[in-house]
């Protein structure tokens, strides 16, 4: 292993080792069987012969990433982050003091507890099941998003023009437009994102303990959100000049709590690409592994990348206070503050899907990896390759319709007892019950969407750097990637 510090015991001479072992979190990818300890010792050799490595990440050379050593990397923004919680925490007494309090309203928020009980868990039956229909379904369902896309931009032009509003129909017709120019142009690369969805839903099916903690995350998120609130209002009518701070911590925690599902998620898919042992059951030792390295050594990563994208997201919810002046130059200035920021922030978040790839892959720090995995896709020519979107469509289309059918559920619910929304002066329990099902569906089916999408996008970058070893390991899917990557990519592939 080049730039590595190793350490051979030796039975008789080792031939033909190569210079290049990935290595996946202390992982050796060169065995089926691999140990499990991050920079601990992994064997290698053959015709008899034996070596026990002690592997610490050395230098990226450009292809392969290298597994580093167990450190805490980015201190500074975890420590940060938690004193930043700290103080949220210290001021929620104080908080929900001033609010007062009141026990009105217990029946009907039992019944609304009910209502979203019953829908969740269809939510996530109905979810859980549709990935076995997506595996089965793979590359006509990438074509369905790409005429449910279709639908939806014709709808908006056809609704904003019988509206009267002529100019939003126009721009939308002529989003309408482009939006079927694009499905010509990347019809051909459809059993390529099929092939990658396929893929990804596979090592997610084989790891479903990981929407354990996607959900836990939820909840988290859900609680923070309410605690967040009743904080704002308190510290917002002290000084309104702490807003930004307000919406910095609100979107710095749901980022933080986003990536770090990311980063857990490629973690266990590297660890079923090189070592499916290790990660093919709903609770792998992967799993655990992966979320530990993620809330410890990585998670300062984790937190200095999410406080990037929070800070621009703090920002764009600050200025939206402009739109609220009288002033018409005000409104145009702060329209064009928001399009320079959603610029920025799509810039950041873009290179956060694939930095935190390299994060739960190999443990580099935030920087490093984003780097790396750029410097990667450079070398291998796939920066086209990664722009490719048509996976994340299918995700997409399928959260609206698991939200639908969960909106069915919660119509029904509702209607069989109108009492669950009967003090909130509704006409139409029924119509409410869709909407708060419909919501619910969607948060839930987002969030398993979510980790297949990091599934999909911690395949490509696998793929890119060890195929040999997604061959040996998983043939068949290896085989359909292949043939579907040649066929859309014939001269960036490479093979």
């Amino acid at each position: 292993l080049p730039s590595t510090t190793t350490h051979l015991f030796l039975n008789d001479s080792i031939p033909n080792m190569s210079n290049n072992i990935p290595v996946v979190q202390g992982y050796a990818l060169n065995q089926s069987h691999a140990p499990k300890a991050q920079g601990g010792y992994v064997t290698a050799g053959g015709g008899g012969g034996e070596a026990m490595i002690e592997n610490y990440g050395g230098d990226f050379d450009g292809y392969k990433g290298q597994s580093q050593p167990k450190k805490f990397n980015d201190v500074w923004a975890g420590v940060l982050f938690y004193a930043h919680l700290t103080a949220m925490i210290a001021l929620l007494p104080m908080s929900l003091g001033a609010q007062g309090g009141g026990d009105g309203g217990n029946g009907v928020a039992g019944g609304i507890t009910y209502f979203v009980a019953v829908c969740a868990i269809f939510a996530t039956g109905l979810t859980t099941v549709s990935l076995g229909f997506m595996m089965s379904c793979a590359t006509e369902l990438v074509k369905l998003a790409l005429f449910f896309q279709i639908g939806c931009s014709g709808a908006v032009a056809i609704l904003m023009l019988i509206s009267g509003n002529i100019l939003m129909g126009v721009f939308a017709s002529l989003g309408f437009l482009f939006t079927c120019c694009y499905a010509y142009m990347v019809w051909s690369r459809i059993p390529f994102a099929a092939a990658n969805l396929n893929t990804a839903l596979t090592a997610v099916k084989a790891n479903l303990g990981l929407m354990a903690y996607a959900y836990i995350f939820l909840f988290v998120g859900f609680a923070y959100s309410l605690a967040w609130t009743t904080i704002s209002n308190y510290v917002l009518q002290i000084n309104g000049n702490y807003a930004f701070l307000m919406f910095l911590s609100f979107y710095w925690v749901q980022q933080v709590l986003s990536n770090t599902i990311h980063a857990t998620t490629a973690g266990v898919i590297g660890t079923w690409w090189f070592a499916p042992a290790e990660a093919s059951s709903c609770c792998s030792p992967a799993i655990g592994d992966s979320f530990c390295r993620a809330t410890t050594y990585s998670f300062g990563s984790i937190c200095f990348g999410s406080l990037l994208v929070a800070i621009i997201q703090a920002l764009r919810a600050t200025n939206h206070y402009l739109r609220s002046q009288d002033d018409d130059s005000a409104k145009l200035l702060a329209c064009i503050i928001d399009c320079f920021l959603a610029c920025i922030q799509g810039i950041i978040e873009y290179f956060n899907k694939w930095a935190y790839v390299y994060v739960g892959l190999y443990g580099y720090s935030y920087l490093d990896a984003g780097k790396n995995v750029v410097t990667l896709f450079q070398n291998k020519g796939w920066t086209t390759i990664i722009t490719d979107d048509l996976a994340e469509n299918v995700l997409f289309m399928m959260s609206v319709v698991n939200a639908l059918v969960t909106g069915l559920v919660g119509f029904l619910v509702a209607s069989m007892d109108q009492n669950i929304f009967a003090n909130y002066g509704f006409d139409s329990p029924g119509g409410v019950g869709f909407m708060f099902g419909f919501l619910v569906g969607f948060v839930l089916s987002s969030i398993m969407m979510s980790v297949v999408a990091s599934a999909v996008n911690t395949a490509i970058v696998c793929f890119a750097e060890a195929p040999r070893e997604f061959e040996a390991n998983h043939p068949q899917l290896s085989n359909e990637m292949r043939v579907a990557w040649r066929q859309a990519w014939p001269d960036e592939c490479g093979f």
